[in-house]
């Protein structure tokens, strides 16, 4: 895991903005330091030398990580591209 960013407050919408010190792509799942599932980066804004990332929180207690540094894991099924074969 490599570390991306710190959590930096919960927005009035609901999601969480992350400070980010590394790229992420939109759809990634970020983890804390002992690997739980914390935020899903739902876009990216802000300047390009200081990004931020918007991100749904994906824990219902996510007040007690403000402050503390997110991790990188694998990428989010929901973005892999998905093969159908069409119905005849």
């Amino acid at each position: 895991m490599q570390e991306v960013g710190e959590i930096m407050h919960l927005a009035g919408s609901g999601r969480v903005i992350i400070q980010l010190s590394e790229k992420v792509v939109e759809g990634q799942i970020l983890c804390d330091d002992k690997g739980t599932r914390v935020a899903k980066v739902m876009e990216l804004i802000g300047p390009v030398k200081r990004p931020f990332a918007s991100g749904t929180p994906l824990t219902n207690n996510i007040k007690k990580y403000i402050g503390k540094s997110v991790f990188a894991t694998e990428y989010s099924p929901a973005n892999t591209q998905k093969f159908r074969r069409r119905k005849k």
